[in-house]
């Protein structure tokens, strides 16, 4: 009896071990092969935004192993110390590969964030305003600085969803560096109420009013730029691009000039394509943005695609996307980039190692502050 009772807490230990184990094991496993069913979905995500977090997990089940091991559980600890010094190992290789690029880039890599700063900061904006009707722009603005740089942000959301305040982070971190940030809402779709024609109308009167103001918010009218994520960054590239070549009007009156450069983080490039494709919801992103499928509206596909303008004699042109990306996959983005390129446009395309969809929805993270430090050096 005796020998039982003493058995019951080796066998419990072990078995929190064991999940331990499986946890930073299917995480890590995911980041590094994202074929593989389910943990090549969710891997790339938390162990791309959390390697240390991911890492302790495994150190963790690390140290239980070799107590189980110690205590007598031979063959089922030895199992459990390989795995998850593996996983911990792998886990660590994630954070210094992604820390070698960062630094590599210039970026000031605050370690602390990456425990501190889940999720978007609670910053406010300087002002708060309404253009084009009830569309509402938070302004982020640099202290002390005349002629800023300034970039309007169109958020993500696969052209349904969010708002502006998701972009509350980068704005402020832009503007504490002396670049100003107008993040700004643009006409989502619903269910029987497409906006393929007004949402980048809404985004260049942003671009318009932003114009209009820059002697009020002291910004330098000669570089303003456009940029957005994920659906707001295919936004902002066919906003552009469509008012290079003379094809798009503004929502609030006259199209301004089209901005000295763009930018498009993880963006879609081809709205036909993310229907095809279906990935994360995507197809019913597209035909509730468009009112139809490519079959049936293929003039609103054509028109809401970046690809469809790309020609010589766009502004220069970023483009940033993680390399396990699902959603913008990093092979689309180079082909755009090529694309680009073969048209003598003056292109920069980052890639984000161990990096998701939307990698800067951590904010503290290795991937977010890398990426901040890469729009920053693009639009200083």
């Amino acid at each position: 009896m005796t020998r039982v009772l003493f058995a019951v807490p080796k066998i419990l230990l072990a078995l929190l071990a064991s999940l331990l184990a499986f946890v930073a094991g299917a995480l890590v496993l995911g980041a590094y092969v994202p074929a593989i069913p389910k943990a090549g979905i969710i891997g790339p995500v938390l162990t791309g935004q959390y390697p240390l977090h991911v890492a302790l997990i495994g150190l963790a089940g690390l140290l239980l192993g070799l107590l189980a091991w110690r205590l007598g559980l031979r063959r089922w600890g030895r199992a459990l110390t390989v795995i998850t010094a593996v996983s911990t190992a792998a886990a660590v290789v994630v954070a210094g590969i992604q820390a070698k690029a960062a630094y590599a880039a210039g970026t000031d890599v605050r370690w602390t964030e990456m425990f501190t700063e889940f999720a978007y900061p609670d910053v406010k904006p300087d002002v708060t305003e309404t253009f084009g009707g009830d569309l509402k722009a938070d302004v982020y603005l640099p202290r002390g600085v005349s002629r800023a740089p300034a970039i309007v942000l169109a958020h993500a959301g696969g052209f349904q969803t969010f708002d502006r305040s998701d972009l509350r982070g980068t704005g402020r971190w832009l503007a504490d560096h002396g670049v100003a940030a107008i993040a700004v809402d643009y006409r989502l779709s619903a269910p029987g109420a497409p906006t393929w024609d007004k949402a980048p109308q809404d985004f260049v009167c942003a671009l318009a009013w932003t114009r209009a103001n820059a002697a009020r918010f002291r910004l330098d009218p000669d570089r303003l730029s456009m940029g957005g994520m994920s659906a707001g960054g295919g936004l902002a590239l066919n906003a552009a691009y469509r008012l290079r070549a003379g094809e798009i009007g503004s929502s609030c009156g006259e199209a301004p000039p089209p901005p000295a450069s763009v930018v498009g983080f993880y963006p879609v490039t081809d709205v036909t394509a993310m229907w095809t494709r279906n990935e994360m919801g995507s197809r019913h992103a597209a035909e509730q943005y468009t009112g139809g499928t490519p079959a049936q509206v293929p003039g609103r596909y054509r028109e809401v695609s970046p690809t469809s303008f790309v020609r010589p004699g766009l502004m220069p042109t970023l483009l940033v996307v993680g390399d396990r990306d699902r959603g913008a996959r990093p092979q689309d983005v180079t082909a755009f980039a090529r694309l680009l390129t073969e048209s003598r446009v003056p292109v920069t395309t980052r890639i984000l190692p161990f990096a998701e969809h939307a990698p800067d929805d951590a904010y503290g993270s290795l991937p977010a502050q890398h990426s901040r430090q890469i729009l920053l050096d693009f639009l200083s």
